[in-house]
């Protein structure tokens, strides 16, 4: 079961929402109006995954056993998003080790490749198997595995939408491809074949995961149940902040991801900002905490979604769609065909760079300075190597100096998360853009760009989408990465001195 404590009570909207709850349980395409049928209708499948995801069970059972059989040591994860988040959740709680590698950030994955590839199993995670950083980081190590003399087929598992471009490559590789159900989205996911198959290679029991979501949905379609309660709650909290409990660790960052996702589009939404410190209003995962949604991982990811899904019913957005990824990554092909146009030049040293449409001299006024703009809330934004993690205590750093909901995200993994809130949702949004001189690169098997010059477009398309909303954006570019951030941490620290 799962149970939550200290929301807010709203009983005009869980009145609305009741009847809407059992039209869920049914599948029912037309809860959010004309406009997104046709996505709901190819879309709704994960309500049911509890039961029909046992279906996979033999074959998770075939994988596990062929992989102990090659003596498989080391997992790595590739994939971005709803591909990647949830396995990233599931790991951490039954405290398994699954590299997952969502960034094209060359020394990131340069990292990954240092380690050695011998006892590894790669699993490749996309539903379409055209997601440029999942296929880039494919080709990649599939050339890398045959540099060693090894075979695709004994160190390769493909997770993918039947009929996709990943699928036929796996197929004429010979590798194992799982074929999750194509009527589930991506961030809807947790509990289908990209949620599970990482989980059995790495010896979970991923049927007490479907157990608890199974006995937990049994009661969401009730009068005023838990999800019902929360999603009434959330519809009138746009940046509800998010703590996670030592028990399941990321799992803020997938519910970050579903709900950012889900719901920032057409000028709305609601924005989970995932804080590192605990306080009162505060939603965590511990029944002793004062506002806190409790119980097993596997009821918590079906909640959510029922939860996620019924908010958007509220907040009149197609909770399936996300049209404002699709930009970003249209203009990310556009820059690899040229090149990218910087912003103003605000500022430059030994260190670092600073551009945008402010004038300052210096690191700290620069701050200063941006810290004065109005807007709702404050998004940074990190195209970053995500094991730097010290980087990403700017996020409280900034939030000590304002009032607004301040969110931290790495580069490029949230474009496949909050990037779609940025663009489609409220206009009110402040953007501080890092990146990063690249030091070593890795090229990328049968493109003309290499990954520096990828995640370099990616940052430059996203910057050029967000400005071109006339949203407030500024971009800090390290010269030196180690010496750059030491002093953007720096200044920010002496913003509350």
């Amino acid at each position: 079961m799962i149970y939550s404590r200290g929301f807010d009570q709203n009983p005009n909207f869980r009145e609305i929402l009741n009847p809407i709850a059992r039209r869920l349980a049914l599948k029912d395409k037309t809860i959010w109006g004309e406009r997104a049928e046709n996505e709901a209708a190819d879309r709704l499948d994960w309500v049911d995954l509890p039961i029909t995801s046992r279906q996979l069970l033999p074959e998770l059972d075939s994988l596990s056993a062929w992989s102990r059989e090659l003596g498989h040591e080391r997992f790595i994860l590739c994939g971005m998003g709803g591909s990647s988040l949830a396995p990233e959740v599931i790991a951490a709680h039954y405290s398994k080790k699954l590299e997952v590698l969502d960034s094209t950030d060359p020394e990131q994955i340069s990292e990954v490749l240092s380690d050695g590839l011998a006892r590894t199993c790669i699993i490749v995670s996309s539903k379409s198997g055209t997601t440029i950083e999942t296929k880039s980081q494919l080709a990649f190590f599939q050339r890398e595995i045959e540099k060693l003399g090894g075979d695709p087929r004994e160190h390769f598992i493909f997770v993918t939408d039947p009929g996709s471009a990943l699928a036929s490559h796996g197929n004429s590789l010979g590798v194992r491809v799982v074929l999750a159900n194509p009527k589930v989205g991506g961030r809807f996911s947790a509990l289908s074949a990209f949620g599970l198959v990482p989980a059995a290679l790495l010896g979970i029991d991923v049927s007490e995961l479907l157990d608890d979501a199974e006995v937990a949905a049994k009661s969401f379609a009730l009068p005023n149940s838990e999800p019902i309660t929360v999603a009434a709650s959330l519809a009138g909290s746009p940046f509800p902040e998010f703590c996670d409990s030592d028990s399941i660790s990321g799992l803020g960052d997938w519910i970050e991801q579903l709900i950012g996702e889900s719901t920032g589009k057409d000028g709305r939404g609601v924005l989970p900002v995932i804080v590192s410190r605990k306080h009162d209003n505060a939603i965590t995962f511990s029944e002793s905490d004062m506002k806190s949604v409790h119980g097993p991982l596997g009821a918590q990811f079906i909640f959510w979604e029922w939860t996620t899904a019924l908010l958007c019913y509220l907040l009149k957005v197609d909770p399936f769609n996300q049209p404002n990824v699709a930009e970003s990554k249209e203009r990310t092909s556009a820059i690899l065909k040229r090149e990218a146009t910087d912003p103003p030049l605000i500022f430059e040293d030994n260190d670092l760079k600073l551009y945008g449409n402010i004038s300052a001299t210096s690191l700290e006024e620069f701050l200063e300075r941006f810290l004065e703009i109005q807007c709702g809330y404050i998004a940074v934004m990190a195209y970053l190597n995500r094991n730097s993690n010290q980087i990403s205590s700017l996020r409280d750093l900034l939030s000590v100096r304002t009032d607004k909901a301040v969110t931290f995200g790495w580069g490029p993994r949230f474009l496949h998360s909050t990037g779609q809130f940025h663009k489609g949702g409220p206009a009110t949004g402040l953007f501080l853009q890092i990146t990063a001189q690249q030091n070593s690169d890795l090229d990328i098997p049968g493109e003309s760009y290499n990954f520096a010059k990828l995640i370099s477009a990616q940052a430059a398309g996203d910057y050029e989408a967000i400005a071109s909303r006339k949203l407030p954006i500024f971009r800090v570019h390290l010269k030196e990465r180690e010496r750059g951030i030491k002093r953007l941490l720096a200044a920010a620290q002496s913003l509350q001195n």
